[in-house]
């Protein structure tokens, strides 16, 4: 596959938009972090300070491009987004949705959806933290 500075520049824009309004329509699960009344115990103890979380649990998402070649992946490299992945390919994190995973998952998702109709291999990787 070909494709042109502008071309690299206009696939990218398309992902990133998609990706924005996915991340955007998702709907995460919130969750109360707080002290549980025992040591090991599974139940919140709301005598203590307790937290809500609106995005959900906290991760990480990227999408991973492999091979990690192509005019694609070179402009990526040109202009320092993403690295070379660690089980190989390139992986392009998601930087946006500060610590949502579900958000980073539905960004991540679009986000390879777009590249994979221009004919691109990727995947979505992603894990709590």
């Amino acid at each position: 596959m070909s494709m042109s500075k502008v071309a690299c520049e206009k696939l990218l824009e398309r992902a990133h938009l998609m990706g924005m309004d996915a991340g955007r329509a998702s709907t995460p699960t919130p969750m109360i972090v707080g002290s549980p009344s025992t040591p090991f115990g599974s139940d919140i103890d709301y005598s203590k300070k307790t937290y809500f979380v609106e995005g959900g649990a906290c991760g990480f998402a990227g999408v991973v491009i492999k091979p990690a070649r192509g005019k694609f992946v070179s402009y990526l490299r040109s202009i320092g987004m993403g690295y070379k992945h660690y089980y190989g390919g390139y992986y392009v994190p998601v930087r946006e949705f500060g610590q949502s995973l579900a958000r980073k998952e539905a960004y991540a998702e679009a986000y390879a959806k777009v590249l994979s109709e221009e004919g691109m291999s990727c995947y979505v990787d992603s894990r709590m933290d």
